[in-house]
């Protein structure tokens, strides 16, 4: 199976070229991302806990889901998509904000995205793809941005950007 390619942009996320996920991740070259939000009606974020199979940041807690645009896909149409297969559903999201950030890992890859933050709200329960996710819970916005201030080692580091710069464009009090 041929790896999967990401989109490499500028800093106006305008695309620049394609180039294999790995590779892009160990020169830590810009590409284009996307983190998707999904609350339910008590206002609760439906958080995943990624699988131990990652390649980086394993059994860290995140967001709903995430990951990279296919060339020619939009934003929403990857965020759908993925969303479905990692957390097994679709809903309708919408466009919020972005921001670029650069985030090293221990095992010499480096995240460096343009990273699109999306929202979407949902209330029944996923079918989680075992492959991507371990585990999954519905909590509080305020819970979690305690929790991140007391145990910050078991989020991932764009869950914590996206806390700590973006709080405003995920705190949504109505469906």
């Amino acid at each position: 199976m041929e790896e999967e390619k990401v989109i490499l942009v500028n800093e106006q996320d305008e695309q620049i070229g394609l180039m294999g996920k790995m590779e892009a991740h160990e020169k830590a070259l810009l590409h284009r991302a996307f983190s998707v939000f999904v609350f339910n009606d008590k206002h609760e974020l439906m958080l995943q806990q990624r699988a131990f199979s990652k390649y980086h940041s394993p059994g860290l807690w995140t967001n709903t889901c995430c990951s990279h645009q296919r060339e020619g896909e939009s934003n929403i149409e990857a965020g759908k998509r993925r969303l479905f297969e990692e957390m097994g559903f679709v809903t309708e999201l919408e466009e919020t904000t972005s921001f670029i950030y650069k985030a090293p890992f221990e095992n010499g890859l480096t995240e460096h995205e343009y990273d699109h933050i999306m929202l979407g709200y949902f209330n029944d329960a996923p079918e989680i793809n075992t492959d991507e996710v371990e585990a999954w819970k519905w909590m509080p916005l305020e819970a979690v941005k305690n929790d991140i201030n007391l145990n910050p080692d078991t989020y991932t580091e764009w869950f914590k950007i996206i806390f700590e710069k973006f709080y405003k464009h995920i705190n949504i009090t109505k469906p």
